[in-house]
C-alpha cells in the first residue's frame, strides 16, 4: 500500500512524461527547420565550450541517452557538416567531437527560437512557479538515486 507521499509521486510520474514529451516536440518544432534533430541538437550543443567524447557527451546529456545513441548522432552530424571528430591526447580510439563553423552557426540561428520558447513559456507559467518546480524535481531527482543506489548496493550484498 502506498503512501500518501507516494501516491502524490505517481501521480506526478505521467504528467512529468508528457511535460518530456512536451519538450522534446517543442525542440523538434525548433531544430527541424534548421535540419538538426532534437538528439543532434543536444549532442552537438553539449560541445559547445569543450570538444568531447561520445562517452563524455552521454554522461553531459543526462538524458539516458545511452553511448552507442549518441555514437550514431555524432557520425550523422559530422557526416552532415555539422561537428567534427579530433584526435583525443588522453584515449586513443575515443575521438572528441566539437562542432564545425556549420555546426555552430546552426546552433546560433536555433538559440533565437528557443529564446523566444523559453521566454513565451516563462512569462505565461512565471519564474518563481518554474523555480520552485525545478527544486521539486531536483529533489525528486536525488531521493530517486538514493533509493535505487540503497536497493542495488543491498541486493549486491545479499
Amino acid at each position: 500500500m502506498r503512501s500518501p507521499a507516494g501516491d502524490a509521486l505517481t501521480d506526478l510520474v505521467l504528467p512529468a512524461f508528457e511535460l518530456n514529451g512536451e519538450l522534446l516536440a517543442a525542440a523538434k518544432d525548433i531544430a527541424e527547420p534548421a535540419g538538426l534533430t532534437p538528439a543532434g541538437w543536444q549532442v552537438v550543443g553539449a560541445t559547445l565550450e569543450e570538444p568531447l567524447s561520445v562517452a563524455d557527451i552521454a554522461r553531459r546529456v543526462g538524458l539516458g541517452l545511452a553511448r552507442q545513441s549518441v555514437q550514431r548522432t555524432a557520425d550523422i552530424l559530422v557526416d552532415k557538416g555539422w561537428a567534427e571528430y579530433l584526435d583525443n591526447p588522453k584515449h586513443r580510439r575515443a575521438k572528441l567531437l566539437r562542432p564545425s563553423d556549420k555546426g555552430r552557426e546552426t546552433l546560433e540561428k536555433l538559440r533565437a527560437d528557443q529564446h523566444a520558447f523559453a521566454n513565451a513559456v516563462g512569462e505565461e507559467v512565471g519564474e518563481d512557479e518554474i523555480r520552485r518546480v525545478l527544486a521539486g524535481m531536483k529533489r525528486i531527482i536525488e531521493a530517486s538515486r538514493r533509493y535505487r543506489g540503497d536497493c542495488y548496493t543491498g541486493m549486491s550484498e545479499e
